[in-house]
Parts: C-alpha cells; structure tokens; sequence
C-alpha cells in the first residue's frame, strides 16, 4: 500500500490506496474505487505456477462425443452403502453416455484406435484422422456384417497411407486384434467406397526409421536414398514391397562402404525375408 499526497475531501486526512480502492485513512471515507483485477481469471488449488490449467479437457474427435460428457469419480473415503449407491450411479450414468447400438459401435471403435495408434507409436494427429474415417464409413452404412476390429485398424492404416507415414499391413496387424484377411477387406471397403487418396508407397519412407532401429550412420542412410532413386529408374519399385526395397537399398549401401551389416538384420528391421532384400541387391548390383 502506498501514501498518496491527496487529502481527504471530507476531513482532510491522509489518504491510502491498494489495488481495489482509495480510502482515507482518519474518516474511512472511500475516496475512489477500482474493482478491476489486473490477475488471472484462473484459480488453481495446487502450485499456480506448474498447474495452469482453468477449463477441463479440450475437444476431441477421438471420442463419440468429442470428449463434453462428464465422469463421476471415486473417492476411498466412501465406505458402505454410499459406496455402492456411488457404483450404481456410476453404471447409470455411463449407459446413459450411449444412446443407440451405433454410438456403442462407435465407442468400441474409437477406443480401438486409441490403443492401436498407441501401440504403434503414432501421433494424436493420425489418431483424430482415423477416428474420423472410422466415423465416415459409419455414416455410409459400411461396417454392417464386418468386424468393428478390422475396420478399426484398417482407418489406421488407411491414415497412415494418406498421411506418409511408414507402416506396413503387417505392423498394424501383429498389433490389432483383427486378422490380415480383416483388416485388408475393411480397407478395400474403404478404399472403393469412399476413394481414399492413396498411392503407392515410397520406399524412402522407411529409411528413417529402419537406418534408426539398425544404427546405421547418418551418410549412409542418404547413399540408400540414391539407390531407391536408382530401383525408380530400372523399373524396379511398381509391384514389390516397398519395405523390402528399402531394406535392400540399406543392405546396399552398407556393402558397398564395407558397413558391418547383414541380409538377415536388414531384412528382420523390415520384417521381410533376405530373399526379397536381395532381389533389390542384385537388382542395383546387375544395373551397375
């Protein structure tokens, strides 16, 4: 609080003044007021400067209701019959989140794709992405007689498709609870029903990320982006798998700097067999 020159009109006494209000300090008098706070709007119970959070969850497109619905809480304090009656509204109040057997569809769904994507390590951005192809090929009537575990994770892997990002059918597959045969007939559905911008898959998508699970050396992970610009060019890229061709252009380039690298661990990184690694070794090597 500071003392300010100006005298009480009133009484001619000091007067004082805090952030809210001028006050004369002999009569009480309030000279002035000021009721406009300069803080935060936010109040935080916990450390205000870790815990800034003022408003609950954002939206999200990975739930069925984009994440507005509330959740009753436990508490241990509780013991007894409130315990129970806390239970029984709990029940209640989630059966009443879901109010038609294709939003419970779409719950199940959803969550699938939460644990799929996390699995895989992919980001919340593909995550959205495919709950909403997820969504999409509900409201066109495409999951009637399919399995919600196949269209699951054929939206994840249609996304990453459309988004670059190098998976193979395989990976999502030894992490879906769907089979092959599933997941490949809910992303043909997909693919013919709602024209899915799709293309072939770049090798040079995965080099990233198999040079990281060998450790190769930054210089020779670009020598093996030469060499799949090389396989374009003999004609050798259109109908094989496109992983394989990666694993051979690493294997490749490792050969050719004398790298310590073997067929069976370029080919275990890209979860393919030597024989169709060397198929784009001795490809490169006969071109040459």
């Amino acid at each position: 609080m500071s003392t300010t020159v100006t005298a009480c009109p009133e009484c001619e006494g000091p007067l004082r003044s805090d952030d809210s209000e001028t006050v004369c300090a002999s009569c009480g008098l309030v000279v002035a007021e000021d009721n406009i706070d300069h803080g935060p709007e936010w109040r935080s119970f916990e450390d205000d400067e870790t815990n800034r959070e003022r408003t609950g969850a954002p939206l999200t497109r990975s739930r069925h209701d984009r994440g507005l619905s509330t959740e009753i809480g436990r508490s241990t304090r509780l013991k007894g019959r409130k315990r129970r009656r806390m239970a029984r509204m709990r029940r209640q109040h989630n059966r009443t989140k879901i109010g038609s057997k294709a939003e419970r569809n779409q719950v199940y769904g959803f969550t699938e794709i939460r644990r799929l994507v996390s699995a895989l390590g992919l980001s919340d951005h593909i995550r959205d992405r495919a709950c909403v192809l997820f969504e999409s090929a509900q409201d066109e009537d495409l999951l009637r007689g399919r399995s919600l575990e196949g269209f699951a994770a054929a939206t994840v892997y249609a996304t990453c498709r459309t988004a670059e990002v190098s998976r193979t059918i395989d990976e999502v597959v030894a992490d879906a609870r769907a089979s092959k045969a599933e997941l490949s007939a809910a992303y043909d559905a997909l693919n013919r029903d709602l024209g899915l911008p799709t293309g072939p898959i770049d090798p040079a998508e995965y080099l990233a990320r198999f040079a990281s699970d060998l450790d190769l050396p930054q210089g020779l992970e670009g020598r093996a982006r030469e060499l799949v610009e090389r396989t374009r060019e003999l004609n050798h890229v259109d109908g094989r798998n496109p992983a394989g061709v990666a694993a051979g252009c690493l294997y490749t380039a490792a050969d050719e700097r004398s790298y310590p690298l073997t067929q069976a661990e370029a080919a275990d990184a890209a979860d393919v067999t030597p024989v169709t690694l060397r198929a784009t070794y001795q490809a490169l090597t006969d071109g040459d």
